[in-house]
């Protein structure tokens, strides 16, 4: 019961932040929530399953482009649009996860690179579809229409409260999967997965369920990242946001259910001000996050755990 107050309390906290928050950051917390669902995701197959993966931006990518196409090329209305992305990413990370469970350890991650690599490739080589680097804004999103109520998706208030609502249901869904029978047997081969297979369970269906669960919520979050704002480009498939949400994790903490909100959160904010202060901001990043794996090396949450609160999922 801690355990679920703690986490009700932190999206009632991201809730209530938006009534109070100026306009730079109101929008900054859109953001982070948006890639906090990538890290979140990415938290599932390696921080509980015990997979690194170097392929993320290819889910993240499937399920921008399925939703940016949707829009751009057919007209299709929003709410049917973020469908699409989230189905995109959900059929790629079940045909992904067929290759890449064939591999483990080193070479699961690269040829998850390598696959993620491909999608890049061919984002680039289908440009006439794509439009390649320089990638689709959407401008002709349509109102996010129910019954006698027509929501413009640019309107900062919708775009921050469709984010919230998103990443509070994709971090209760983690919390349960990760409380549930299923996410023990994962915890279980993330130890020690010839013992798990020993005690009888099909350990490749089990890190199959995993992978496909954490591809999906990668492209829950590249559909909601391109219809919050307006962009799809082939950028979403490179090695860069497949290196982010394995760095949000580890900082914030791998194995924990908030970890990846607060890895997404401080990242973000530490790059934010610090290029704000110098060109060279990234040997400030670099210079910090040293520190804080010194300080903190389970992450900040995992540490927190540690030391103060085992209780914590």
């Amino acid at each position: 019961m801690k355990a679920l107050a703690l986490h009700g309390g932190i999206v009632a906290a991201l809730f209530l932040l938006q009534f109070v928050l100026p306009d730079y950051h109101h929008a900054n917390m859109a953001r982070i929530m948006v890639y906090a669902l990538l890290a979140i995701g990415y938290n599932v197959l390696y921080g509980y399953t015990g997979l690194m993966s170097l392929g993320h931006a290819m889910f993240f990518a499937a399920g921008a482009y399925g939703a940016g196409i949707a829009v751009y090329w057919f007209g299709i209305a929003p709410l049917s649009a973020f469908f699409i992305g989230c189905a995109a990413g959900f059929f790629v990370s079940l045909l992904a996860g067929l290759i890449l469970l064939r591999t483990s350890g080193v070479a699961f991650l690269i040829v998850s690179l390598m696959l993620a690599q491909a999608a890049y490739l061919s984002a680039l080589y289908f440009n006439t579809i794509t439009l390649g680097d320089q990638g689709m804004v959407l401008s002709n999103i349509a109102p996010l229409k129910f019954p006698g109520l027509a929501l413009q998706l640019s309107d900062p208030a919708v775009k921050y409260n469709c984010a919230w609502a998103v990443f509070t249901i994709t971090l209760f869904a983690s919390y349960w999967l990760v409380r549930s029978p299923i996410g023990r047997v994962l915890i279980a081969i993330r130890e020690n997965e010839p013992r798990t297979r020993m005690l009888g369970y099909n350990t490749y269906l089990y890190r199959y369920l995993a992978m496909v669960f954490s591809g999906t919520v990668a492209g829950v979050a590249g559909s909601l990242y391109c219809l919050l704002f307006s962009y799809a480009g082939a950028s979403f498939a490179s090695l860069q946001y497949s290196t982010y949400p394995l760095l949000w994790t580890l900082l914030g903490g791998a194995g924990t259910i908030a970890g990846p909100l607060i890895g997404t959160a401080l990242m973000f904010y530490l790059v934010d001000i610090s290029s704000g202060f110098t060109s060279s901001y990234l040997i400030v990043v670099g210079l910090t996050l040293v520190v804080l794996t010194l300080w903190f090396p389970k992450g900040i949450a995992g540490t927190l755990r540690q030391r103060f609160a085992e209780w914590l999922p």
